[in-house]
């Protein structure tokens, strides 16, 4: 019997299994490429061009808010999730579809697990959409999760009081690096452990192989953000970890024109606290039913920049490393600066640690992102006066930027987290946040040194 023979709900029914069975054939293609060939094509090939893409050689952009059907069969097959559906756009989109197809798969590159993804509005919105189902708590029990301290300050009030509010306590990590440190804090009524890697702006790491393994033998999901990294040099799936979350705004959109976040879950998450469904695809769970109450997307236009900004994000990721470790080095070597942390000096106490994991992806060769942390030699009030003294770096909060950026973080990203939760991170006032972006490095460091000789 061929479609055309069936009729109602039914025949749009057996065109979407046709039409699935097509997309799952083209993805098994496009898994088996090299990270750059996904990077610039995703799903978006030939057949998508002129199939629904008018011959276009970039994804096209749907802004319409959703979808219509061509009578109520289609409708009821849609509504009732028996068939793909973009019916409206705060469930899902079909430029977004491409940019979470794309993130997914350059995350699980060279995984043997697969992975869906899902786009959010904002990096919070991802952290809050990926934790939150984990922290489900009907009978009352005193719930916790553990945690690196050395996250985003967002991310800290978020887990400290957010989290908080709705009964579940935060336990901190303070050496994130050294596994013995987490297991004393998991107990029966713990449900994830959560890392950010490398850290912003301490440049804190975790072996991520042994904190999966050991969330794994408490049944227990491992979360890391790994928003610095991007998967061109660091992909948690492939390491252990369950789910993965980004702030889109930061690295992989280096231009810095759109706020975004993503989430990349493995297909079987570890999680006794889960049912069959929600494990076997969280992310696409969380699509259909916690996202699609709460409401965080993405618009589409905001998911066609993004694809565009990723094309390049190996080289971009590159560069920036090549960038960040020079300036570091002369850093390291200024009579007014005490302390540099970036991974990539040898002398740094977790280089070792890092460099099995931080590495430019399909050439093995060790890079550690842009982002990098220095302390002042003097008071706070000298870190003041170097920080305005910067000429062509420009002063923001922003990190991840193709323009160099930098910060107080005692000031601006973790003041919210106050004096207490500043030591615990080890974030003291004399601390600055650098992200080298792609300029002539030498051109950067002159702009450092006229600012260091204004102390």
């Amino acid at each position: 019997m061929t479609t055309a023979t069936i009729n109602g709900v039914d025949r749009y029914i057996a065109e979407a299994r046709e039409t699935m069975a097509r997309r799952a054939e083209l993805r098994a293609r496009v898994r088996r490429l090299r990270f750059d060939t996904i990077a610039v094509h995703g799903m978006y090939g030939l057949e998508e061009a002129f199939s629904g893409g008018q011959g276009g050689i970039v994804e096209p952009i749907f802004p319409s808010t959703s979808q219509a059907y061509r009578d109520s069969d289609e409708m009821e097959a849609a509504l009732s999730y028996r068939i793909p559906t973009w019916c409206y756009s705060r469930i899902h989109n079909p430029t977004v579809f491409y940019l979470e197809e794309t993130l997914a798969l350059l995350e699980s590159y060279g995984c043997s697990c697969d992975a869906t993804g899902l786009a959010t509005s904002s990096g919070m919105a991802a952290i809050k959409q990926a934790v939150e189902p984990l922290l489900a708590n009907p009978q009352g029990a005193p719930l916790n999760f553990v945690s690196t301290a050395q996250v985003y300050g967002g991310t800290f009030q978020l887990f400290n009081l957010r989290m908080a509010e709705r009964g579940a306590r935060v336990r901190w990590v303070t050496e994130p690096w050294r596994i013995e440190t987490w297991e004393p804090l998991i107990d029966e009524h713990t449900r994830f452990l959560y890392a950010e890697m490398p850290s912003n702006p301490q440049q804190a790491c975790t072996d991520l192989e042994a904190a999966a393994e050991l969330a794994h033998r408490h049944g227990i999901p491992l979360i890391v953000d790994a928003t610095v990294a991007t998967p061109a040099l660091m992909r948690p799936l492939a390491h252990g970890a369950d789910i993965v979350v980004h702030s889109l705004s930061k690295t992989a959109g280096t231009g810095g024109n759109a706020i975004a976040g993503g989430i990349v879950a493995r297909h079987g998450i570890v999680s006794r606290h889960l049912d069959d469904e929600q494990r076997g695809d969280y992310a696409l769970w969380l699509k259909l039913w916690p996202f699609r109450d709460s409401g965080p997307c993405m618009t589409a236009t905001t998911a066609h920049y993004l694809l565009s900004e990723m094309r390049t994000l190996r080289l971009k990721m590159a560069q920036m490393s090549r960038n960040t470790l020079e300036v570091a080095r002369y850093l390291a070597g200024h009579p007014r600066v005490e302390r540099v942390d970036y991974l990539g000096l040898e002398s740094h106490p977790l280089h070792r640690l890092a460099s099995r994991y931080l590495k430019v992806v399909d050439d093995d060769t060790p890079a550690y992102g842009h982002l990098m942390s220095f302390t002042i030699r003097g008071s706070a009030a000298d870190a003041r006066t170097f920080f305005d003294g910067l000429g062509r770096i420009f002063r923001a909060t922003d990190l991840g930027r193709i323009k160099s950026v930098a910060t107080i973080p005692a000031i601006s990203t973790h003041q919210q987290q106050g004096e207490e939760g500043r030591k615990l991170a080890g974030i003291p006032p004399t601390m600055v946040r650098l992200c080298v972006g792609a300029e002539h490095p030498q051109d950067t460091i002159d702009d450092l040194d006229q600012a260091l000789a204004r102390i």
